[in-house]
């Protein structure tokens, strides 16, 4: 690296070398006359926008809270998957509450078991189909929570 300043910058002027006093009072001989004229001064370079105004940061909760543009684009976004997770859960449910008697159609012999004197498909469609729909609540409102969980990380990070 060269001692010469860059183009385009201004060096700060040498100030002479005024010798200290110690605590004693005596003049001590500074550094800088001890190395020799010819060692290269050291410059300390700062930035010149250190106190500079930065832009201030809105929180994401705050742009949905004031309705703002992004805000919106926020919430859709969350109203987007929670719907999405509802459909799915929904044509999960339709699947097997509509399959079963399609089931019962297409497999005639199915018809004819019977499980504890009730018929196989009186005994689905009205003891088995409630937990099957349970379950569906559950996981739906499990994986609703953790939507919402990975949206406010989602706020909170921005």
């Amino acid at each position: 690296m060269s001692s010469e300043p860059r183009q385009g910058r201004r060096s700060p002027l040498p100030r002479p070398e005024q010798p200290r006093r110690s605590s004693d009072g005596s003049r001590r001989v500074s550094e800088g006359s001890r190395r020799g004229a010819d060692a290269p001064r050291r410059i300390a370079v700062t930035s010149p926008r250190t106190a500079a105004a930065r832009r201030p940061r809105y929180p994401a909760t705050r742009e949905i809270d004031e309705q703002t543009t992004l805000g919106e684009v926020y919430m859709h976004s969350l109203l987007r998957t929670q719907f999405r997770l509802a459909l799915f859960v929904c044509t999960v449910l339709a699947c097997v509450v509509g399959g079963l008697p399609l089931l019962f159609l297409l497999i005639p012999e199915l018809r004819e078991v019977h499980l504890l004197g009730v018929p196989l498909p009186w005994a689905v469609l009205a003891g088995l189909i409630y937990p099957a729909f349970v379950i569906g609540a559950w996981l739906y409102v499990r994986q609703a929570e953790r939507n919402e969980r990975h949206f406010a990380e989602l706020v909170e990070r921005r």
